[in-house]
């Protein structure tokens, strides 16, 4: 497997195919680093030379894109300061509701947990 910016990428699949392994990289700004990189989408990962793979991790650099710990340290603190402010979305994250207006009269039960039924046992 290849390495690129500290994350592991598969080497059967395509370039333009395994970026998207990496966290905040999806399939159109995938496209993009490789446009700007000069590299052909269709080569596999594990074809590529050392060299196109520092012209991968400097395109994803001077894009100015954010990928795994610094996106996912920025994601942690819009949650924080939502839950701080005490805004309706903070409320809805602290108790564990869904936060987008989905119903939770039924279903919600991703966000909700398991099932908590409270009945009555009756015995014949």
């Amino acid at each position: 497997m290849a390495r690129l910016l500290g994350v592991e990428i598969p080497n059967e699949k395509r370039i333009e195919a395994s970026l998207p392994y990496i966290f905040g990289i999806g399939r159109t700004t995938a496209k993009k680093i490789l446009d700007e990189a000069g590299i052909d989408p269709n080569l596999r990962t594990g074809e590529l030379s050392d060299e196109q793979l520092a012209r991968i991790a400097a395109a994803v650099a001077n894009g100015g894109v954010l990928i795994e710990g610094d996106l996912r340290r920025e994601l942690q603190g819009h949650l924080k300061r939502i839950t701080s402010i005490n805004c309706y979305r903070g409320y809805r994250h602290r108790r564990g509701l869904p936060v987008r207006g989905q119903r939770t009269s039924t279903n919600a039960r991703t966000r909700k947990g398991k099932r908590k039924t409270v009945g009555v046992m009756r015995t014949k």
